[in-house]
């Protein structure tokens, strides 16, 4: 029998999530994990959870990238190898993302404004034009003309996070139960895993898996 995941079990899953916005991706969570073969209490858990996380509890679709001189050097220290780089860019997101995803993940360079264009969006965000391109052509979306639709449209942007999820084989990972290396192949590294973990655990409660 079909897994209904219903807005007062999702709310019970996150209860740090607004109702608004449990509203706004409930329907399309109940259309579009179906047909990603997401179907089993685990394999939902563990959607739910990673989602929940990502995009801190449904309140994120795009990137922020709001950056001070300081966070710069922390996270971005690659790019902003002293105070006085961070400092030109500090708090201006559109010039942050033009300079750190320049030149890679098939953008173009910083003045080609690809970085902005193509930053993250979605509840696993969805990072650089190829990305936009390959989940374009497996939804049958231009999505490099339109990268908006991924954070503007609440089914598209479920359906942009089980395309990641597919492509990375996490359903064979849930069905293992792994958390860490579903964490790590959607991650890169274990941020966020007790919280994940968290998720995880109340989601298999309210969805009664043993």
């Amino acid at each position: 029998m079909a897994i209904s995941l219903t807005l007062d079990l999702l709310a019970e899953i996150m209860p740090q999530a607004k109702t608004a916005n449990i509203e706004k991706y409930v329907t399309a969570l109940n259309e579009v994990l179906p047909t990603f073969e997401i179907n089993t209490p685990l394999r939902i858990a563990h959607f739910v959870a990673q989602v929940a996380h990502e995009s801190g509890y449904l309140n994120y679709n795009r990137e922020n990238l709001n950056y001070s001189q300081k966070a710069l050097r922390a996270v971005f220290g690659k790019y902003f190898p002293n105070d006085d780089v961070a400092g030109e860019y500090a708090r201006q997101p559109e010039k942050i993302a033009n300079r750190v995803y320049a030149d890679r993940m098939g953008n173009g360079d910083e003045a080609s404004g690809d970085g902005w264009r193509y930053r993250g969006r979605g509840l696993i965000q969805l990072t650089g034009k190829d990305n936009y391109t390959r989940c374009g052509e497996a939804l049958g979306l231009d999505l490099t003309s339109n990268p908006d639709l991924v954070s503007d449209d609440a089914t598209i942007a479920i359906q942009s996070a089980c395309h990641y999820w597919q492509s990375c084989n996490l359903n064979s990972l849930a069905d293992q139960d792994d958390l860490l290396k579903i964490t790590k192949r959607i991650n890169g590294g274990t941020n966020g895993l007790e919280d994940r973990t968290a998720l995880l655990n109340r989601a298999k409660q309210f969805l009664e898996i043993a």
